[in-house]
């Protein structure tokens, strides 16, 4: 017997049911991980209260990210052997494939070898965030050394994989937060200048660091700070909104836009995972960087699986600097 999260219901944390079921059996292309670690991402939240990009097939699993262990092996899976320790990427339907449990059932595209030398912990807090951050700094970003890149809510794990990203590259991180409180953990974690937007004029401050504006901004907020971002962007710059933490309304700052020549887009990692080449070039990236211990994740705080729905709180609260983790 093993423990999954179910839900059968979309809301609040409470939403989120131990169930007990049979031991799983993986199909063809499959393995069943035995979980150790799971990695929380805001994206469970959405997807929780139903606002994810994908919507839940109830009663659904729910999960992204988690390591361990695997058990077996579906049919034509050749590349892993039982006793491989792996984590996972997010790259599956959360309904089917939901790793929230003491066991997942994954496909194996979206597993990945993890060095023996990581912690379950630290296994399971890799691939969302330093995959997001690579697609559009790295892949579709084209970053280069000494640009200016603006990195917006940045205590988030993935604003913290972007830190870490962007010093390796040779560029400069101008990373937001919106009260002191995280200021000097930012810095302690590389950022090169911490923007305090509540107390601080946004578009003001990145100019006066950059001169001409940022080269690259990688915005999670969107709202009316993008009005503001597009001011602080140089001639031509690139825009990069992968998310919408703002409750404001989010209009698109044409005349600067056309002023500047701006490109302004959207973007998640499935652009990156959706396309084998492109995920196949990240995780080298990132692998090579996690063993060589210029990329090392950060854990905020750990939970135990049976303080799931309260490490969804603590994401909900917005207190963490990195990663939320759950050890089973």
């Amino acid at each position: 017997m093993a423990r999954i999260v179910m839900l059968h219901a979309l809301g609040g944390a409470d939403a989120l049911k131990l169930e007990e079921v049979g031991e799983l059996e993986p199909e063809a292309g499959e393995v069943v991980i035995t979980v150790k670690a799971i990695g929380l991402n805001r994206a469970e939240v959405l997807f929780r209260e139903g606002r994810y990009l994908e919507t839940p097939l109830l009663p659904a699993r729910i999960g992204y990210e988690a390591a361990g262990y695997i058990s077996k092996l579906g049919a034509g899976v050749k590349d892993f052997s039982v006793g491989d320790f792996v984590s996972t990427i997010p790259s599956f339907p959360q309904s089917k494939y939901g790793v929230y449990g003491e066991e997942a059932v994954v496909p194996a595209r979206s597993v990945v070898k993890m060095p023996e030398s990581m912690s379950c912990e630290e296994a399971a807090s890799v691939w969302m965030q330093y995959l997001t951050a690579y697609g559009a700094l790295i892949e579709l970003g084209h970053l280069q050394p000494k640009q200016y890149v603006v990195v917006t809510a940045a205590s988030s794990s993935v604003g913290v994989a972007s830190i870490q990203m962007i010093k390796d590259c040779g560029a400069h991180s101008i990373v937001t937060t919106r009260t002191q409180v995280k200021k000097q953990a930012l810095l302690d974690a590389g950022a090169d200048y911490v923007v305090v937007t509540d107390e601080e004029n946004v578009a003001t401050r990145i100019l006066e660091i950059t001169k001409d504006g940022a080269d690259l901004v990688f915005d999670s907020v969107a709202g009316s700070l993008l009005t503001d971002l597009a001011r602080a962007t140089k001639f031509e710059g690139q825009i990069f909104i992968y998310g919408a933490l703002s409750l404001d309304r989010t209009q698109f700052p044409l005349r600067i836009a056309l002023k500047k020549g701006l490109s302004l887009r959207g973007y998640t990692m499935f652009q990156i995972t959706d396309v084998q080449e492109r995920m196949d070039r990240g995780k080298k990236y990132v692998l090579d960087r996690l063993q060589n211990g210029i990329f090392k994740p950060v854990i905020d705080r750990s939970f135990s699986l049976d303080q799931l729905a309260d490490a969804h709180r603590h994401m909900e609260s917005n207190q963490q600097l990195g990663k939320i983790v759950v050890t089973v």
